[in-house]
């Protein structure tokens, strides 16, 4: 199923979650150079991509068309955004991967980049969830388990990360402290991005009124 493109809107829909991309690519580059643990789906792309020799934006690329599949197959529905995410955030992860070194053996320093790259990516979730042009195909998954199997979204989304995480770890993927502070902080994040701009991504769809009418 496919979300209706607002063709009106759609080149400044296009920049403007691009920019989303852009920092979410950001956060997930400074997270893996961090050095102290990535988000869920980051340690198994990293793992993925160690071990089949590609880079971890390409891997992201990869995994974001199986995890789309998956959820195509059970019939969530899906938008333009939803494409434009698998095939943006990994490149600009990749390049930030190159711009940014690893950084080991300096706390605070490694503390500071976990935090910061948690802070962008609740920004960068605040951009692209606004634009309204479908969501990310992990959300798209976690969403067709929440439809398909009466879950609830904490439920289907906890599921789906541990699972992720358990098998990214044991493959050798970037587990760590971190991996639990983003946990707990990605949440809030988030929610203050949407603050920050005035999100509201469950907005009710206005009625017309018939109050004037004779």
């Amino acid at each position: 199923m496919l979300k209706p493109v607002r063709w009106k809107s759609l080149p400044r829909d296009l920049l403007v979650i691009e920019s989303g991309f852009f920092l979410f690519g950001v956060a997930i580059a400074t997270m893996i150079r961090a050095n102290l643990g990535t988000s869920a789906w980051a340690v198994l792309e990293v793992a993925l991509a160690k071990k089949i020799g590609l880079t971890p934006g390409t891997m992201s690329v990869i995994v974001g068309f199986i995890v789309l599949t998956g959820g195509l197959l059970l019939k969530e529905q899906m938008g333009w955004g939803t494409l434009a995410n698998i095939l943006s955030i990994g490149p600009w992860e990749d390049l930030f991967l190159r711009l940014i070194p690893p950084v080991n053996d300096n706390l605070p320093l490694q503390a500071a980049m976990l935090l910061a790259a948690i802070a962008v990516m609740g920004v960068a979730s605040a951009v692209y969830i606004g634009v309204d042009a479908g969501a990310g195909p992990r959300d798209t998954l976690m969403l067709a388990f929440k439809r398909r199997f009466g879950w609830s979204v904490r439920r289907a989304r906890g599921s789906i990360e541990v699972t992720v995480v358990t098998l990214g770890w044991l493959l050798g993927g970037p587990a760590g402290v971190g991996t639990l502070v983003f946990a707990l902080l990605i949440g809030p994040s988030v929610q203050w991005g949407f603050r920050l701009f005035k999100v509201n991504p469950h907005k009710p769809v206005e009625q017309p009124s018939f109050n004037n009418v004779s």
